[in-house]
């Protein structure tokens, strides 16, 4: 597998940032906590799926207490649309619960409390830190993992083995929106069927590794 240059990934992420300088999550939220709850919604569903059922659930939820005060059933009444809806609307439940006893109702800025929390992951914390936080995090999903090893930032056969390694290979300068230029250009251009290389702004840079 070939991989890019130093000179190279630098001119891949000055490409992406001048076609979207402030990319953001294409997940629908209001504040830290519905922000939370999209993201643990969204494993294993796509971001529309996941708009589409909170945009009703969040008329009526904005705090882990508004959680806590319509309950599991009716919580999974606005969520059956969704994957696992049971499992995470069990997980949303008692994250809420620790939000209020523990945090006062606020979402924690600390990855090892994040993850503590059911149903969240070190992909959904780093979602959070990086969306909510600001902080300079890569959260490795199926469209980065892709992406990342197709056109030759790492070489890794999974995407533990990639989320360990992303950052570390990944210019400073653009580590606050890396996750998100990644994650639109897998999702739109490097797509997993077949990906768009005659609309691919950095083809020329890309090493077109096979997965």
């Amino acid at each position: 597998m070939t991989l890019l240059k130093t000179k190279e990934i630098n001119e891949i992420f000055e490409i992406f940032s001048k076609q979207n300088p402030h990319p953001k999550t294409e997940l629908n939220f209001h504040n830290h906590f519905t922000l939370l709850v999209a993201v643990v919604l969204s494993a294993q569903a796509t971001d529309i799926g996941v708009n589409k059922a909170t945009s009703k659930l969040f008329k009526i939820v904005k705090t882990s207490k508004d959680i806590l005060n319509i309950g599991e059933e009716k919580l999974k009444d606005y969520i059956k649309t969704i994957g696992l809806f049971n499992s995470k609307a069990k997980n949303i439940m008692a994250l809420s619960k620790i939000l209020e006893e523990k945090y006062q109702g606020i979402v924690p800025d600390k990855f090892e409390d994040l993850v503590k929390l059911p149903g969240v992951g070190e992909k959904t914390a780093n979602v959070v830190l990086n969306c909510a936080f600001g902080k300079k995090t890569i959260a490795v999903d199926t469209h980065v993992f892709r992406v990342s090893n197709r056109i030759g930032l790492l070489n890794e056969a999974t995407i533990d083995k990639t989320a360990k390694k992303i950052l570390s290979k990944t210019p400073k300068k653009w580590q606050l929106h890396a996750h998100h230029w990644l994650i639109l250009h897998g999702r739109y251009i490097c797509t997993a069927r077949k990906a768009k290389c005659d609309e691919c702004l950095i083809e020329n840079l890309c090493k077109k590794n096979k997965l």
